[in-house]
């Protein structure tokens, strides 16, 4: 089996080798800028790693993967644009550097190539892989949607929060390893225990990703800590610390967060302070740990041997142990 930087060098090789056409101006560059700017390509790479589980011969999924991970880019041009976001990996957004109508055409420009590399995909399972990406699809969407409708709330339950990051993050995790078994053709239920494994990967990645805001060493994380506090985003942080409060200290903490008159370096050491005086780093820390758990029962659930569970395993012991 391949390891996980060689399958990288292949997708970054096919990612360069698209070729864009010229016309009409404006549309295509966008794109271009876009899947150039770099990004750990978790999903595809993931894709072709559940495929070379079973097959050697990974090229012949390339384009699925490729269709997984230009799609993954579509969801984060839009995401910006929504976000009003200026900055992605360290450049310009497309909406900056170009403006919010580009942003819009490109990004769906985007969403019509990553279905045409899907549908380019020699497998005899065309159908189910299509079937999954539409679902998959619809499933961010949906959870998009919850993100934003969480804005305006201040009663949002953990439970509510993980179904909006299963499906607003997880799911294209699932997508992209349930892909690579469907293009190897594996049995339905090494499929769809694969899908389970990657996707409660990702909602342990995700909650990772809210442990980090908070907690992360600010030298590795690569941006300034409480980001999320900052802006008084939702997390598994914030609305653990809120259910374990009664009504006067959550009117307290939700004061701080919305306080925009209150120096962002102490309303984020404040809310921290909170979180450390209700456990809720070691809890945050015992979900991630949960979710991690899960995954590995689905994986031993596969048919795979030991080496190619161990190969799948490591992938994501990767994901776990990240500090960015």
């Amino acid at each position: 089996m391949k390891t996980s930087e060689q399958l990288l060098s292949l997708v970054e090789q096919a990612l360069n080798g698209i070729d864009y056409p010229n016309v009409p101006q404006g549309l295509y560059e966008p794109i271009s800028y876009t899947l150039q700017g770099g990004g750990k390509r978790i999903r595809p790479v993931l894709t072709l790693m559940c495929y070379n589980a079973f097959c050697e011969d990974v090229e012949k999924v390339l384009p699925a993967a490729l269709g997984i991970e230009i799609y993954h880019n579509h969801t984060l041009l839009h995401d910006d644009l929504m976000d009003h976001a200026e900055v992605r990996r360290s450049r310009p957004t497309v909406h900056v550097k170009w403006d919010a109508n580009t942003a819009i055409l490109s990004g769906d420009t985007m969403l019509i190539m990553a279905c045409r590399f899907m549908q380019q995909t020699d497998a005899v399972r065309k159908g189910e892989m299509m079937d999954l990406f539409i679902r998959t699809m619809d499933e961010i969407c949906q959870g998009q949607q919850y993100d934003m409708n969480f804005e305006n709330r201040s009663d949002v339950t953990e439970t509510e929060y993980i179904e909006m990051i299963r499906l607003k993050t997880s799911v294209l995790l699932g997508c992209a390893a349930k892909m690579g078994a469907l293009c190897a053709n594996a049995s339905a239920s090494d499929a769809q225990a694969l899908y389970d494994f990657a996707m409660n990967v990702g909602l342990a990645f995700q909650l990772r990703d809210d442990y980090l805001d908070v907690y992360g060493d600010p030298a590795v994380f690569g941006k300034a800590i409480g980001g999320d506090i900052r802006c008084g985003k939702k997390t598994f942080l914030l609305i653990r610390a809120l259910s374990k409060m009664d009504a006067e200290g959550q009117a307290e903490l939700l004061k701080t967060l919305h306080d925009t008159d209150l120096d962002p370096e102490v309303k984020v050491s404040t809310v921290r302070a909170t979180y450390d005086r209700l456990s809720i780093q070691q809890e945050c820390r015992e979900a991630i740990d949960a979710f991690y758990n899960k995954a590995r029962v689905h994986l031993e659930q596969t048919s795979l041997n030991a080496e190619a569970k161990d190969y799948l395993w490591q992938f994501a012991q990767t994901l776990l142990n990240r500090q960015k």
